[in-house]
């Protein structure tokens, strides 16, 4: 293999490892490959570009202010916009169908359920009872797969039973609450094709009611679903890193969301035949390496998965570099976030791709579609071509291990229920720390990893090292999680990096300013944790000192997490605007006149100290309020 370095004109990265390996590589990343995209289209970014039908594409212009139809900036932004946040309400809703499906079948089948304390909880907000766990597991499954399969003109049933009651009762008032979450994402698809919905301010509102389906189910449920079949997080100390790759064992790098979809592989890889053939092979055994959230879910309750699961990797764009090292045999994939730029360092290295679910086919994988009957002969067949790529590409494949990166005692297992534990059972001791002043407040630091705002997580981390500088505690979900705990922002000693008052509570307590809840999906746990302050200290959710922040948000399903904390009524930032800066109405509806609906706001600025000073203030002025 050509040892030379492919171009080291790659983008800048918060993780300055990572950035030198990429550099150094002999193949194209997704790095490399900025500089070649950074003239954007213009329209594109304002949202004032729609192609739609055959008139167009259409652009508006100061002298051009309509297409040829006759639609405006506003509704060519506000159209866009729905269009983006139905797509990625899709997504979550496809998650949280398959959990259920795989819980409620787990359940018929009588197979094994990892957290029955989850299960009891889903079953007292859900007004479920049974003879056994099996009864109970089904009903609760069932409830939730007949909500989201509901039609539009149908009120889903559990948004009233998990919704913190000021905030239902302000949905209601709205007239913001979805019907079937399936049929919510097709209705907002159709009301923002050609020539129907015109009203920007209809297709606004719609969005917020497509934020609360994909909050409460695609991010909520799906959390609480797979607590019961995978095991419920708990509070430890972990590895994490391009560190985590072990040359001993066959190693399968994860990509996606939809744990529940490999479980019987997981299992299966740890059984002493299929060790057994490991070693015939050469190695030790085989481990999963965690990338994206999907990696993330599985450090989170890595606790109950330390025979298989190495340690976390990295976040969607580091994957291309965990390749890089040839320390990864296989990938298996079942949802985003998966590179397409994966593909070509998977041939040049000779890694074999498998998809299970093929929302997430790549050009040059094999797809093996899972089937939940079929899992046992399915984990046969994928450990067949794991320890197949294993024995042709080894040979071949120059390593280039980084052991230096990353951390070893990054805190994870991070989740609303390990962190009242370790508080002593109750919000209280939090409550008290900040209405003292000793944590100023607290932020949500969530969302996507993505290369621009400054590079690869630079945004990210810098907005983390500003906000823990001024006695605010961190709470993160999501790739973001990744770039931050990479650069060693996780660990107790990051303590030393806050303000005096944080860093003196982390000292006590023996945690970092920075608390990692895990997935994207763990969005939905944070919503638990504002809930249950709320409730707490008795007031609305807007009321709270809390701010949240998606520094650099990547995809459509950021856009729909984006409607559900508005809807939360809680102030949110971004670092880049969401291609709306073409409409004046849309911009004034999200950053200002949200506020006099939820009580939400959107906040634009991609300068680190600039948005701390911002979100700081926001939270003093909302301790101001309660009088703290």
């Amino acid at each position: 293999m050509n040892d030379a370095c492919f171009g080291c004109n790659t983008c800048a990265s918060a993780d300055k490892p990572l950035e030198s390996f990429i550099a150094s590589l002999p193949m194209e990343t997704s790095h490399h490959r900025v500089e070649s995209q950074e003239t954007h289209c213009g329209f594109g970014l304002q949202g004032v570009c729609c192609r739609l039908c055959a008139n167009g594409p259409c652009r508006v212009t100061p002298d051009s202010p309509r297409g040829i139809c006759g639609a405006s900036a506003d509704v060519m932004v506000t159209r866009n916009f729905l269009r983006a946040v139905a797509a990625g309400s899709g997504c979550y809703i496809h998650v949280v169908e398959n959990t259920a499906l795989n819980l409620l079948n787990t359940a018929k089948e009588r197979g094994k359920f990892k957290g029955p304390g989850a299960l009891e909880r889903l079953c007292g907000l859900f007004g479920v009872t049974g003879k056994d766990e099996y009864e109970k597991a089904e009903k609760v499954a069932s409830a939730v797969l007949a909500d989201i399969y509901r039609p539009v003109y149908e009120k889903m049933e559990l948004v009233e039973k998990l919704a913190y009651p000021p905030r239902f009762k302000k949905w209601t008032e709205l007239g913001i609450l979805p019907g079937g979450a399936i049929a919510e994402v097709y209705k907002g698809v159709v009301k923002c094709s050609t020539n129907l919905n015109s009203d920007p301010v209809d297709m606004l509102v719609n969005c917020l009611k497509l934020g609360i389906s994909t909050g409460i189910y695609g991010l909520t449920l799906t959390n609480l679903l797979n607590d019961v079949l995978l095991g419920e997080p708990e509070i430890r100390p972990a590895p994490v890193g391009l560190r985590v790759i072990d040359p001993d064992y066959i190693n399968i790098m994860i990509t996606g969301h939809q744990h529940t979809m490999f479980v019987r592989l997981q299992e299966k890889l740890v059984e002493s035949d299929a060790v057994a053939r490991a070693k015939a092979a050469g190695a030790k055994g085989f481990k999963l390496v965690g990338c994206t959230c999907v990696g993330q879910d599985l450090q989170l309750r890595g606790v109950h998965y330390t025979d298989i699961f190495d340690g976390h990797a990295g976040n969607n764009y580091t994957s291309e570099a965990i390749l890089a090292t040839g320390g990864i045999d296989a990938v298996i994939s079942e949802f985003n976030c998966t590179l397409p730029g994966i593909e070509t360092v998977c041939d040049t290295l000779m890694i074999t791709q498998i998809c299970v679910d093929d929302v997430a086919k790549k050009a040059n994988a094999e797809y093996i579609p899972f089937d939940f009957a079929g899992r046992e002969r399915q984990a046969d067949e994928i450990i067949d071509k794991v320890i197949a790529s294993y024995r042709a590409r080894r040979p071949r494949v120059e390593l280039r291990l980084q052991k230096n990166h990353g951390c070893d005692n990054t805190i994870t297992g991070v989740s609303e229920v390990s962190l009242k534990k370790f508080l002593g059972g109750s919000w209280k001791p939090l409550v008290d720390l900040i209405v003292s002043g000793e944590i100023k407040g607290v932020a949500g630091v969530v969302g996507c990893s993505s290369l621009v705002a400054g590079g690869h997580d630079v945004l990210t981390v810098n907005l983390v090292k500003e906000l823990i500088a001024r006695d605010i505690i961190i709470l993160t979900a999501g790739c973001s999680s990744g770039g931050i705990e990479n650069v060693g922002l996780m660990v107790p000693e990051a303590a030393e990096l806050a303000g005096p008052k944080l860093r003196a509570v982390c000292r006590k307590l023996g945690i970092p300013p920075v608390l990692n809840f895990g997935p994207c999906l763990a969005i939905g746990r944070l919503e638990i944790v504002a809930t249950e302050l709320a409730e707490t200290i008795g007031i609305d959710i807007p009321q709270l000192p809390l701010v949240l922040s998606a520094a650099q948000w990547l995809e459509e399903q950021a856009l729909a997490d984006g409607c559900f904390g508005l809807a939360l009524g809680l102030p949110l930032h971004l670092g880049l605007p969401p291609f709306v800066s073409g409409s004046p109405l849309a911009v004034k509806i999200l950053t200002e006149e949200m506020k006099n609906l939820t009580g939400g706001q959107v906040i634009i600025n991609a300068d680190a100290k600039e948005s701390a000073g911002i979100l700081e203030k926001i939270i003093l002025e909302k301790r101001s309020a309660l009088h703290i």
